[in-house]
């Protein structure tokens, strides 16, 4: 080597990071040409960790705090090649900084939906959301598993891969829980519990340790969600048998608007008794061994007080279930009849 090119040539006194790039979760230093001085320095931040490699593998590993890069702090300085004990001369590793730091407010969710085997509605696909939170926790496993030898590995990046390890674990936490769709969107804190226990020792696997997970909805494909509605309205009811009748009493205005009016509404109501005493009739002489019994007139109903139809009238009409013309018109055939 000339003098020019000795004089030239570069050495770091200081390793540092400043993490002045948002949502970078690993960084190596910039090494190109230069060396690291020996007796320089090393500072790891609150919430970092530094890895140096030498020749692809992992030598030391330093927490927060600030070192001098001697033998005693940095040992494989003894195994480098060419190294001279006699002379403390610069050297060449690679040096990795790690944020540490807690990554909170992440979002999940599900871009397809899951199916799953449903207690009360058999097969089913919901769909999933929430958040999380998790931070490096080894360094050494997350650059051999995931970030290796990158400039620099983002968070983005990382979330890819931790989203699909997420959605694979949960499809199957779900497939295999047996809980009702019901039970678990009315309990998510327990399912978001559930899910992080089955999590944790799959983000471990790569030096990620998950914080916190939580599960903030979980719906269905709309035509189920009305199927649900309308079960949910049929609750609601209660007696079937009042409410037949609400809406049997909602229908007659309406009717009195078709052809026949209310006069066809009853028409329709009467064959509907007829009927009703046909198909009972029918089924008494169905029973083996009982003749039926012979038909029988419909008893001729008593003419009606016109008072009291007069009557029954007016209610019709102070309920709103018949309108003025249509009870001047029954009230003029009463009338008429009364009179002759």
């Amino acid at each position: 080597m000339s003098i020019g090119s000795f004089i030239r040539k570069q050495f770091i006194d200081i390793l540092q990071w400043t993490e002045d790039t948002d949502g970078v979760l690993a960084w190596r230093y910039p090494m190109e040409d230069m060396e690291i001085q020996y007796g320089g320095s090393l500072t790891v931040r609150e919430s970092q960790m530094a890895v140096f490699v030498n020749e692809g593998k992992i030598a030391d590993v330093f927490g927060p705090g600030m070192y001098k890069l001697t033998t005693q702090t940095l040992p494989v300085l003894t195994y480098l090649k060419n190294w001279d004990k006699l002379f403390e001369s610069p050297f060449k590793s690679d040096v990795y900084f790690f944020s540490t730091r807690l990554q909170i407010g992440r979002k999940w969710g599900t871009a397809q939906p899951i199916t799953i085997r449903d207690a009360d509605f058999g097969m089913v696909r919901l769909r999933a959301f929430g958040l999380y939170s998790y931070k490096i926790s080894d360094p050494q496993k997350f650059y051999t598993e995931i970030s290796g030898t990158r400039a620099e590995y983002t968070r983005d990046e990382v979330e890819e891969q931790l989203r699909n390890l997420l959605i694979a674990t949960m499809t199957n936490t779900l497939g295999a829980s047996s809980v009702p769709f019901l039970d678990m969107a009315a309990n998510q804190t327990l399912m978001s519990q559930t899910i992080h226990e089955k999590l944790a020792p799959e983000f471990e696997r790569y030096g990620v340790a998950l914080d916190n997970f939580a599960v903030t909805n979980v719906s269905l494909p709309e035509e189920l969600q009305k199927a649900i509605d309308t079960r949910i309205s049929m609750g609601m009811m209660g007696d079937m048998a009042k409410y037949t009748q609400y809406q049997v009493a909602s229908s007659i205005p309406l009717a009195a608007q078709n052809e026949g009016g209310v006069a066809g509404l009853g028409a329709g109501l009467a064959a509907g008794a007829v009927m009703g005493q046909a198909m009972a009739g029918g089924l008494v002489g169905g029973v083996a061994g009982v003749p039926a019994a012979a038909p029988v007139a419909p008893a001729t109903p008593a003419a009606e007080d016109p008072a009291a139809r007069l009557q029954k009238l007016k209610e019709l009409l102070d309920k709103s279930l018949i309108s003025q013309a249509e009870f001047d018109t029954a009230k003029a055939e009463i009338l008429k009849k009364l009179v002759g």
